[in-house]
């Protein structure tokens, strides 16, 4: 089986060519049936995240690294390298930051709010909540990291030119 240490750091080293992270690196399955699963993340060229097409790139010169090295040994694998996506939790102040204007669901000890990220610093996270969607209103919410258990995207289909405030808090 693959050294782990020793493939992190090797894909580490080419990711760092692309200007991308290594979120996460697993190696699954045994014999025939391997695969080798690498999460990424990164600014990209406007701060959002990942471009598709870098990390197709960076794919390829992965693919290439591995089939030099030997790193995976002489047994076949797949290779899998995508972005972080929308189901995985903000866990860091750049997941808040690269997600600015997004909706997100963050639940805390004691409630759970839905609201759009309207900015957010090392410590929190600013969050737009809609409490009277007929009307329009909305308020600023305040939250500390260390406040929040989880925090997932909402994915919005067909968002188009809607208010910036989000679908509300739930109690």
């Amino acid at each position: 089986m693959a050294d782990t240490e020793r493939l992190t750091t090797a894909v580490t080293s080419v990711l760092d060519e692309f200007e991308l992270e290594l979120e996460s690196l697993d190696v699954i399955g045994g014999g025939k049936s391997r695969k080798l699963r690498i999460i990424v993340d990164g600014d990209g060229p406007e701060g959002r995240g990942p471009l598709v097409d870098d990390i197709a790139s960076a794919s390829r010169a992965i693919s290439g690294m591995l089939d030099e090295t030997g790193l995976m040994g002489e047994q076949s694998y797949a290779l899998e390298l995508s972005s972080r996506g929308t189901s995985r939790p903000l866990t860091h102040p750049k997941h808040w930051r690269r997600n600015n204007g997004r909706l997100v669901r963050c639940v805390t000890a004691d409630d759970t709010t839905v609201g759009r990220i309207a900015r957010s610093d090392d410590e929190g996270v600013e969050l737009t909540v809609m409490v009277n969607e007929k009307k329009g209103l909305t308020e600023s919410v305040r939250l500390e990291y260390c406040d929040i258990d989880k925090a997932t995207i909402e994915v919005e289909l067909g968002r188009g030119n809607r208010s910036a405030a989000g679908s509300g808090k739930d109690s």
